[in-house]
């Protein structure tokens, strides 16, 4: 979603104008392009490589900062979503969902019988968001976690950045767009690319819409679909039927990435997005499933990620008219029984060996397949979720930065080559040895801001010892639900409460006496209980 204000324009055009478009629009052919393996384009539509028009009915989930809310995906489509679009992060701007975890959200997506729209957050506002990083940024992150989509073509829609440009220099969207979209088919692609809109989404200089025709016709697969995000831009009716019209009578594919039922730039006309969707039979994904902050709380389509307290938002999209139960048609891969949807058995049992303070070997009797198992996610279990721990392609994997003294139970899920996701493995619990050494550390912690839903908080860690730190891990459990949204002076990672920071290039060596300072931003409940225990590299730190 957008997590600013942008100008608020009125559509103002001149008749010359949208027949100079329009036949612009008209008059461009379909390039060359590959055969279809999955999802493609045809005569302005999205179809299934089934031929099956497939109109999105969906909503958004923000998965990179509620990794271990990943059973809202079952929730998700128990309200009636064909369609689920998942917040990934490249790592430039929060954690990084690396191989491992996108394979599992894919896996999780399809044994719900959802369609999985993917898209990196990192690269919203850029141009005007400090931080935010570039389309072709993006393209590089999905190059390195392609191993986890490739064959995915029936079931993955690459969305290949969020809200790519502010209101700053967004006239280079184009040739923007134009390369990254390149970029991924010559990196092997074949997905239907999905590209949004610049101006936060919202598209008020209509650089989109007016340079449209030209980006589709830079794919070389023809496979590409338009996503408006509508906030406050879009708060009357003539403004939402004209921008979706113009696609359609130009046969260019577009849906509605994101959109709400309210918002601070203004209040956007739900009901004339869901009516016009549903006549010109276009896509929709609402923002967002739960877990907002920073003053949008009221976006949430459920409280606190319970699918049993709807919201009114929730309830509007999910079950007004034109809402997504009485719309939504399940994708044709799932109700027709195509391709293999039919997961490996269940791994056996891990078995433990090896256990020091801050490692352990694991190993199990392979799962078996129809059409053969591809590889082993290892997950960490505990407080009712699950976090990936490592990926292998064998039956052994060896855990290292475990914490001393420390109970772990971890499990295994095998995959195949359709992406299917086996039935969990029973748990093994193993502690590991005490190990570490005598305090030579300091920790200190403090909020140095707040606001409602989110806070500002500064570490200081102290060298207390008689020699240089020369590298190093801190970890610390919050003690409410506090959750990590950005980091500065290492790399932060976060399983439910827990958390780990490895050092930065500039911070990994502590002399005798000496201290760093990290900085975060934060989400959080109501209550910031300030965490109690730290450890660097597994020796306790005092704390003050």
């Amino acid at each position: 979603m957008r997590p600013r204000t942008a100008p608020t324009p009125r559509v103002a055009t001149v008749a010359a104008a949208l027949l100079g478009l329009l036949l612009s629009f008209l008059s461009l052919g379909a390039p060359a392009h590959a055969a279809p393996t999955g999802f493609r384009i045809d005569n302005g539509r999205l179809l299934e490589a089934s031929g099956n028009d497939f109109v999105m009915r969906g909503v958004n989930h923000a998965h990179t900062w509620y990794p271990d809310r990943i059973s809202s995906l079952a929730h998700i489509k128990a309200k009636g979503a064909n369609t689920v679009r998942v917040v990934l992060s490249s790592g430039d701007r929060w954690t990084r969902n690396d191989t491992a975890d996108v394979a599992n959200v894919v896996s999780q997506c399809k044994q719900n019988r959802l369609i999985c729209v993917l898209e990196v957050h990192d690269t919203t506002g850029y141009g005007e968001q400090s931080g935010a990083v570039t389309l072709s940024r993006a393209a590089d992150y999905w190059i390195s976690v392609q191993s986890a989509l490739t064959g995915q073509e029936d079931y993955v829609i690459v969305n290949i950045g969020n809200e790519p440009y502010g209101n700053t220099n967004y006239t280079s969207w184009t040739a923007d767009t134009k390369a990254a979209i390149q970029k991924l088919r010559t990196a092997g692609f074949d997905h239907t690319i999905m590209v949004d809109a610049p101006n936060w989404g919202q598209d008020w200089a209509f650089t989109m819409r007016d340079n449209a025709a030209s980006v589709f016709a830079a794919d070389p697969d023809a496979n590409t679909i338009f996503s408006i995000h509508m906030y406050g831009v879009f708060d009357t009716a003539a403004e939402i039927t004209d921008y979706l019209n113009r696609f359609v009578t130009a046969k260019l594919p577009i849906v509605v990435g994101e959109f709400g039922h309210d918002h601070s730039d203004g209040n956007p006309d739900e009901d004339t997005i869901l009516a016009v969707a549903q006549q010109l039979r276009l896509g929709y994904l609402g923002w967002s499933w739960s877990g907002n902050g920073g003053g949008v709380e009221y976006l949430d389509m459920v409280t606190n990620f319970d699918p049993n307290q709807l919201t009114s938002w929730g309830q509007r999209l999910f079950n007004g008219a034109n809402g997504i139960a009485a719309t939504a048609k399940e994708a044709a891969i799932y109700s027709s029984g195509g391709g293999d949807t039919t997961p490996p058995t269940a791994p056996g049992t891990p078995a433990v060996s090896g256990v020091t303070s801050s490692s352990a070997t694991l190993k199990w009797s392979a799962a078996t397949d129809a059409t053969g198992v591809t590889g082993y996610d290892v997950v960490r279990v505990g407080g009712g979720s699950e976090t990936v721990a490592t990926s292998t392609t064998t039956t052994t994997a060896t855990l290292t930065g475990l914490s001393p003294a420390t109970s772990y139970t971890f499990a295994v899920y095998a995959r195949d080559a359709a992406g299917n996701r086996s039935p969990r493995s029973a748990t093994v619990t193993f502690t590991t040895s005490s190990g570490g050494s005598a305090s030579s550390c300091g920790v200190g912690y403090r909020v140095t801001s707040s606001w409602p839903g989110g806070f500002q908080g500064e570490i200081t860690l102290r060298n207390t010892g008689t020699s240089a730190i020369n590298g190093w891990t801190l970890r610390w459990t919050f003690p409410d639900s506090q959750r990590i949204t950005n980091l500065w002076g290492g790399t932060a990672t976060q399983s439910g409460s827990e958390v780990s920071v490895a050092a930065a290039s500039y911070t990994a060596t502590i002399p005798a006496a000496g201290s760093v300072t990290l900085g975060f931003t934060a989400s959080r409940a109501t209550t910031n209980p300030s965490p109690t225990a730290f450890t660097l590299n597994g020796a306790a730190c005092s704390v003050s």
